[in-house]
């Protein structure tokens, strides 16, 4: 294999592994090391009175520095949890007279970014930095290229990270590793999930699974990836939204499903969207808007608490506060309070025009429905900072949503707004299967217009309707969009661990 594309840094390195190789040192031993304690504990729990419990520990991580004192080495390792120092004496490491395997590992083998295992005994140096004083050294794996360079202080804080967003977003294992408190996002994200799932899983809501690769993508309003099944000769879709077998799931007898649903459409990518995302959807029969409004007011509160403490959230430079209740505004009001224009009695031409007026670009193949939408979007979701319902939309806009049992033309659904962005979607679900169908053939001759985000017609979920469904409500939340909010990340690239890129250039 040609060398020519590696950099001189990395031509060191393979001559060192070489050489470890040359000196019976496996570089990439079998993978089993009995791992004791992490650097974190034995830093935060090691005292005089405790130190008989750090007499024998073991511990491993990846080296982050090196500082070389000729027969003592100082070498700082970072594990899953921390960094902690190594007193490393070449004379304790190799009693005898035969000095070449500190030579040939410790003194020319070792690397920043290369995998060590070490056992022996905590102690307080000197300058009073908790360390293992280190009795046996092995190396777990060579690291055959460099680190980006990064700036640490003496407690291996960062203090000039790499922050060139393409780098880490390409290179998230090297991200990790020299940006640490990165992880500290993806463990904050898990611990959003699971209380999630406590709070669901407590109020009897039972988890599943439904297919993602479907022969009709339907549950939503998108434009879906598409992909060719060989064995049956058709194409499949991969899923928009799990919605439409969840409710299938409701007329079969269940009271109360969920699902962390991965999600796919094949839309533009920005600071809040990616086309590969997360999405919790939930159905409940005998529940209606109302109820989801208050039960999900519950759960945003549960969330902020398990996460800050409190319910207050920092966000950039404003506090949102997910103290219940939240406020309320129908639509119509909303785009009134921020335009001056009441569009609840405009049809399609008028709502164009409307919007040209107010420079909003909207396509011409787009109808009723849609043109709210983007009236809403340019001139009001931004206002919408605190969490907000926005209820009460037109029945063009929710072709599964239930008919509002008061409000003609509109219909029972709501969608959270925190910091001008949507986070959930939810309705009294549309269980007329009359009803159903004649809205699925509107979305058709949306379809036929040219609009490619209409809905298909999926007969089999218009069965199941004929089958009979309980009165229910539903929801769905961007886990991700919440993940943004509630760890203070401006894009969605930060709370994804391997968001979508272009592909990169090679050579």
């Amino acid at each position: 294999m040609s060398l020519s594309h590696l950099s001189e840094q990395e031509l060191i390195r393979r001559e060192k592994l070489a050489k470890l190789q040359e000196a019976g040192i496996d570089p990439y031993p079998a993978p089993l090391y009995p791992v004791t304690h992490y650097s974190v504990d034995i830093k935060e729990q090691y005292t005089e009175e405790t130190k008989e419990q750090f007499a024998a520990v073991c511990v491993a991580g990846r080296i982050m520095s090196i500082n070389d004192k000729g027969k003592v080495f100082f070498i700082k390792v970072q594990d899953s949890k921390g960094i902690i120092q190594l007193y490393v004496k070449r004379d304790e490491l190799y009693p005898g007279e035969d000095k070449s395997g500190w030579d040939a590992l410790v003194k020319h083998g070792l690397d920043l970014g290369d995998f060590i295992g070490a056992t022996g005994y905590a102690f307080i140096t000197k300058t009073g930095e908790t360390s293992i004083h280190t009795q046996t050294l092995t190396l777990l794996a060579k690291s055959l290229k460099p680190l980006p360079v990064t700036k640490r202080d003496e407690e291996g804080n960062v203090f000039d990270a790499v922050t060139d967003p393409e780098f880490r977003y390409r290179q998230r294992y090297a991200d990790l590793v020299i940006n640490p408190e990165v992880k500290k996002t993806f463990e904050q994200r898990t611990k959003l999930i699971n209380t999630i799932r406590d709070f669901l899983n407590a109020q009897g809501a039972l988890e599943v699974d439904t297919p993602v690769l479907q022969s009709i993508p339907g549950g939503a309003a998108a434009r879906p990836f598409v992909t060719h099944h060989n064995a049956l000769d058709i194409p499949f879709y991969l899923r928009i939204a799990n919605e439409l077998y969840l409710k299938r799931l409701i007329v079969g007898g269940f009271d109360w499903v969920y699902e962390f649903s991965r999600n796919f459409r094949n839309e533009g990518m920005d600071r809040t969207h990616n086309p590969e995302f997360t999405v919790l959807e939930w159905y409940t029969a005998y529940k209606d808007y109302f109820w989801m409004m208050e039960i999900t007011e519950q759960l945003m509160e549960q969330i902020a608490i398990a996460l800050h403490g409190t319910t207050d959230v920092t966000v950039g430079d404003k506090t949102i506060s997910f103290k219940a209740p939240f406020k309320r505004i129908s639509i119509y009001d909303a785009i009134r309070e921020n335009t001056g224009i009441d569009v609840s009695e405009m049809e399609e031409d008028a709502l164009r025009r409307t919007c040209r007026e107010l420079k909003i670009d909207v396509p011409n193949n787009i109808g009723k429905g849609k043109l709210i939408d983007e009236l809403f979007s340019a001139s009001s979701e931004h206002t919408f900072i605190q969490p907000s319902f926005i209820i009460d939309y037109p029945v063009e806009m929710s072709p599964l949503t239930k008919k509002h049992r008061s409000k003609a033309g509109l219909v029972e659904r709501f969608e959270l707004m925190v910091n001008g962005k949507e986070i959930a979607n939810a309705y009294s679900e549309l269980n007329d299967p009359i009803d159903q169908r004649e809205r699925f053939e509107e979305q058709v001759k949306l379809m036929e217009r040219g609009d490619d985000e209409a809905m298909f017609i999926d007969h089999d979920f218009l069965r199941a309707l004929e089958y009979g469904m309980p009165p229910t409500s539903g929801i769905g939340i961007g886990i991700d969009r919440l993940c943004m909010l509630m760890t203070n990340q401006a894009s969605i690239q930060d709370v994804l661990l391997f968001p979508q890129m272009r592909p990169e250039k090679q050579g």
